[in-house]
């Protein structure tokens, strides 16, 4: 199957969010409508001196914006730089990918996000120390991490309660 977008078609919705700093406009996802396998995209519209969304990394899936109008600043763990019309910007998995946009012009911004889709994802937060698994939106905090053994110190009083119920007959 062969689909065409064209930015000048689309719809736009708008996303508000709790936060008035951070807010969209977004096509709705395209790749449901050619029911992609392993890609998900759409075509956001950043309004002027909105952030698009907290500063970022994914640990299992990749991402790509393309510039289509206006200009943004992106910021990554090397800085800030300016983007504009044409830009085309790789993400990579890991805090080295990194990224969140932000409109510093009075004008809108409109971008491509591309992204794949193989599963679960988690996506960290370095600003916040937040760990989203996506794609339950399940939300923690990266300092409540623990040992792989925490809470595992009475396996031997476990497996003696399960050995003294009678066995199940299969």
């Amino acid at each position: 199957m062969v689909q065409i977008f064209n930015q000048k078609n689309l719809s736009f919705e708008f996303e508000r969010f709790d936060m008035p700093d951070f807010s969209s406009h977004t096509s709705p996802d395209l790749a449901q409508w050619v029911q992609s396998k392993h890609l998900q995209f759409d075509v956001r519209s950043l309004d002027p001196d909105k952030y698009s969304c907290p500063y970022h990394f994914h640990r299992n899936a990749e991402e790509l914006f393309v510039i289509l109008s206006g200009r943004a600043t992106l910021r990554t763990p090397e800085g800030l730089t300016e983007l504009s019309e044409g830009d085309i910007v790789f993400f990579g998995t890991g805090p080295e990918g990194a990224h969140q946009l932000y409109n510093h012009t009075q004008e809108p911004c409109r971008y491509l996000d591309i992204r794949t889709e193989i599963g679960l994802d988690v996506c960290e937060y370095p600003d916040s120390g937040k760990i989203n698994v996506r794609p339950y939106g399940e939300i923690y905090r990266s300092e409540s991490k623990v040992d792989y053994f925490d809470g595992e110190d009475k396996i031997r009083e476990k497996w003696r309660e399960l050995s003294e119920k009678p066995a199940q007959n299969r």
